[in-house]
């Protein structure tokens, strides 16, 4: 499978049409890298993408669940559980940030467990996994998860395979995390996005620039490029998974891992 998608997400209330970057790589090489959709507009486009291409990974740097304790809290025995109680309630629990929920101003970071098992222990260079329950302040990941989730039922209906929940398939949607496939990487800063581009790619004109100076188009662009270069990524894909099927996984093929 060496094509690979990377759709780097936002859950931003305003201004998603420059947030949400989509990078596509096929081989090791970056053949499209663009912004100016929405976030109906971006599931439209993979949806799409779909009946065009013969296989294909997609990775969306959103979460595709929450923790267990609060699944188990609401009743959740599926994803799909999980999914309908996100697409009924996310935009009420974004406007009102009530306890477990927090990041806004006033909602201070309560004593529950944050994490799912799958993003406990994971450290790349002192950075660590967010909580979904984070919605507001600097690194605030829950914003998009919330946003994204309800989009994954029309991935599906669509033909796409959400990994871990659907059975292996030539077209793939899994769950990623940036942090983890580009590894060490100043991305905050255009020297350091520059830096990592030049060590790992051969970009040149406009998609070098978009990538240099953007770091939301970094993230989908380097994404792409590592996914599209792993050759144990179908056999990630099939691989069994351990711990509560409801919370899912980020895909973390092993050739990532040993870099």
């Amino acid at each position: 499978m060496p094509r690979a998608i990377a759709v780097d997400w936002s859950g931003a209330t305003t201004g998603e049409r420059a947030k949400i970057w989509i990078a596509e790589a096929v081989d090791g090489e970056l053949e499209t890298l663009e912004s100016g959709r929405t976030r109906a507009e971006a599931i439209a486009w993979v949806c799409e993408r779909r009946s065009a291409v013969a296989s294909c990974v997609v990775g969306f740097d959103f979460s595709f669940s929450l923790p267990a304790w609060f699944l188990d809290a609401h009743g959740c025995s599926s994803i799909d559980d999980v999914w309908a109680l996100v697409a009924e309630h996310g935009e009420t629990w974004l406007d009102d940030c009530s306890a477990p929920f927090w990041g806004r101003p006033g909602k201070k970071r309560g004593d529950e467990p944050q994490l799912r098992g799958c993003e406990e222990g994971w450290n790349v260079r002192g950075i660590v996994p967010k909580s979904v329950f984070q919605i507001g302040g600097a690194g605030a990941v829950g914003t998009g998860t919330l946003r994204g989730i309800p989009f994954l039922p029309t991935l599906r209906e669509a033909g796409w395979s959400i990994w871990p929940y659907d059975a292996p398939s030539e077209h793939v949607i899994a769950e990623i995390w940036t942090r983890l496939l580009t590894g060490p990487v100043a991305k905050s800063s255009a020297d350091g996005r520059r830096a990592w581009l030049k060590a790992n790619a051969s970009l040149r004109g406009r998609l070098l620039r978009a990538a240099v100076d953007s770091e939301d188009a970094f993230d989908a662009a380097a994404c792409a490029l590592v996914l599209s270069r792993c050759n144990d990524l179908e056999a990630t894909l099939r691989a069994p998974r351990t711990g509560d099927p409801r919370e899912g996984c980020m895909l973390t093929p092993p050739s990532v891992l040993d870099r």
